[in-house]
Formats: C-alpha cells, structure tokens, sequence
C-alpha cells in the first residue's frame, strides 16, 4: 500500500470523488480509494454518497455553496480600530456606550473589546490584558517577600502573619 499524500484540499478530494463517479465507480469503491491515497481523514463514506448524489442530479461546482443568514460583516478591521480609538480617548466608556456611538450591536463591541483587542474591565477603565516584564517582575519580588516573611513568623497572630499563613498553605498546595 503506498503511502498517504500529507497535503490535499477539499476540492482536491471533491475532484477525484467526481472523475472517479464519471468513470462509474461505486461510491463505497470511490471512499475506499480515497482513504487509500488522502488517509482515512480526507472524506467520510457518507460525505462520499452524497457527493455522488449530488454529481448525479447534475452538480458540476466543486466549492461549497452559499451559506444562508447574515453575512459577518460588523467584527471588520475598521470597526475594530475605530472602537480601538474611543476606548483610548476615554476609557471608562462602556459597551453599551461605545454600541450606540457606532451604531454597531453591544455583541460584536463586546467580542471586539474583548477577544480582538484584549481589553478586560479593572477598576471602571478599559485596560489590555498584558503584563509588562516589569509587572512580571515586581509580581515575582512581592511572591519572594511574602515567602519570607511566612518562613520567619514566629507565631504572632497578628493579622499579616495570619494571611501571610493563608498563603503560605495555598500556595503550598499548589
């Protein structure tokens, strides 16, 4: 048996379902050979059927036809630079504000806000969610110093030894 092909596209296989079904080969041969050549992963035995099927009502496009609904056209690089903009102008703006403002639903500025641009909410201003390597480095310092000062308690209960153990525990744990 030879040896798979790694790289293959959809209308790839799509072609070959179709030369072979011209030729008058049986769906269940045509699957067959082309888990052969592509590997098992190229096309289920039913996406095979029914591409036959579809071959024999008169079908001649190979690409994917039309999908319904409505089109995705809010989520583009233009909204998202311009809600990018008036979150810098003002960053205690909310989703809602900035939906009415562009005229564009609080879905989408929640998904740009959120997911494309990276912003999260911290104390009412719209701040990205990256650490600079000296946040890192500060978080690290702090971590080190509360180590310590767990490590050098000598059982005085007062309220920074009492939390400082709480950590020590959880972060012990971990």
């Amino acid at each position: 048996m030879a040896t798979p092909i790694k790289e293959w596209s959809k209308l790839e296989v799509r072609a070959v379902v179709h030369f072979l079904f011209s030729k008058g080969t049986k769906p269940s041969e045509i699957h067959k050979q082309i888990a052969e050549t592509y590997g098992e992963g190229a096309m289920s035995r039913s996406r095979v059927y029914q591409w036959c099927t579809w071959f024999e009502e008169g079908r001649t496009s190979l690409g994917d036809e039309p999908k319904s609904g409505r089109p995705k056209t809010s989520t583009n690089k233009e909204n998202t630079t311009r809600v990018d903009e008036l979150i810098r102008c003002d960053r205690r703006m909310k989703i809602r504000e900035i939906a009415l403002k562009l005229e564009i639903p609080k879905s989408t500025v929640h998904e740009i806000v959120h997911d494309t641009l990276g912003y999260q909410k911290v104390s009412a201003r719209w701040v990205p969610k990256m650490l600079t390597e000296d946040h890192k480095l500060q978080r690290v310092e702090i971590s080190q110093h509360l180590l310590q000062r767990c490590q050098q308690d000598n059982g005085d209960e007062d309220y920074d030894a009492y939390w400082c153990r709480a950590w020590w525990r959880l972060s012990s744990k971990q």
